[in-house]
């Protein structure tokens, strides 16, 4: 049989127990610090509340903040490297030299700009998707630490995760290809792309979908998810195909060494010193057609200059042509006529 006074202790002390159980929940904390001190639990529940709640809150904000900072300080590192690309020692000549490149202020890499717009992009891209993540998983750590459940915020966010996978597959398609696009570098902002419903010259480039403006000034917007090939005739280098057309009677041996010729003044010529990169070739006898017989001079040039490059080799050629005595190809046209004698015999009489 126990003593009254025993009872009254154990009784105390379980009273005391339950006391600092209700008044601090989360197990070792400011508040069982504070009612170990005092042994008061309303003190110890209101400095939880006034010390405790806020200092861990505040932690969590700190923390997000750190993780974030070193996050993008991983980013553009990564970034760096990826401008500095992973080219070969020899290259191409570059837009380099010449009034016409210094004019248009060509005189570095020709891939050095795309590959430091990419990854400015991909940076860019990274650095957002990395501060939604943290930003989110600070917000639910915050709920929790007020109390509050996070399991049906989780659970809601699956389930809504679910659902806009399901009803919004064109705009995840669309987001996904816009990704790949950027990271692969299948074009990117002032290239002259076709993308088979619409060509032109790239004016936007977003996640969802590509601005173009074509030669006529239309601008296309195309989804990206929609773009199953694209064809970008601006990068790295482009070539000028220039087919010249003569007639039967001409001398091939002269019209290649004329032609010959015509393309190296260009590629010697100041002003396309930097737009030509390689030295011309003449390959030669391209098809034997109705009209004449068509042969075929190429050009290596700098990107986005074949065509400035294709209309003064024209000008040249023709020139150059006139003074040689060498006649481009016309088509043929034979206008028959019947005359009126034989028309008049091929009539039939009244006799017959």
């Amino acid at each position: 049989m126990s003593h009254p006074l025993t009872t009254t202790i154990i009784a105390a002390a379980e009273s005391s127990g339950s006391t600092t159980t209700s008044a601090c929940e989360d197990g070792e904390n400011i508040c069982h610090w504070v009612f170990e001190q005092t042994g008061d639990s309303r003190l110890a529940e209101v400095a939880d509340w006034v010390v405790g709640k806020p200092s861990a809150l505040v932690g969590l904000v700190v923390i997000g903040l750190l993780v974030r900072w070193l996050l993008h300080r991983l980013i553009d590192r990564v970034t760096r490297r990826a401008e500095t690309g992973m080219l070969p020692d020899r290259v191409s000549r570059a837009i380099t030299g010449g009034r016409m490149g210094a004019a248009l202020n060509l005189t570095e890499d020709p891939g050095a700009t795309r590959r430091v717009q990419r990854a400015a992009t991909m940076g860019s891209l990274l650095k957002s998707i990395v501060s939604g993540v943290v930003f989110t998983v600070v917000a639910l750590m915050f709920i929790s630490e007020l109390g509050y459940d996070i399991a049906p915020l989780i659970a809601s966010a699956g389930i809504i995760g679910v659902a806009l996978g399901f009803g919004s597959q064109t705009l995840v398609k669309d987001f996904l290809s816009g990704i790949f696009m950027i990271f692969e570098d299948q074009y990117g902002v002032g290239d002259v792309v076709d993308l088979g419903e619409a060509s032109g010259t790239v004016e936007a480039v977003s996640l969802r979908v590509t601005r173009l403006r074509d030669v006529n000034g239309t601008v296309w917007y195309v989804r990206n998810g929609e773009i199953l090939r694209v064809g970008n005739m601006s990068q790295n280098w482009a070539r000028t195909v220039l087919d010249v057309t003569v007639g039967y009677t001409e001398d091939l041996v002269k019209v290649r060494r004329v032609l010959d010729e015509v393309a190296h003044d260009l590629w010697d010529d100041e002003d396309f010193k930097g737009l030509i990169v390689e030295p011309p070739e003449v390959w030669g006898v391209e098809s034997l057609g109705v009209d004449g017989i068509v042969v075929r001079v190429t050009l290596k040039t700098a990107p986005l200059e074949q065509w400035a490059v294709a209309r003064a080799m024209r000008e040249r050629v023709k020139v150059r042509f006139e003074n040689e005595g060498i006649n481009l190809a016309v088509a043929q046209r034979v206008i028959w006529q019947e005359s009126a004698a034989s028309a008049a015999s091929a009539e039939p009489t009244e006799d017959a």
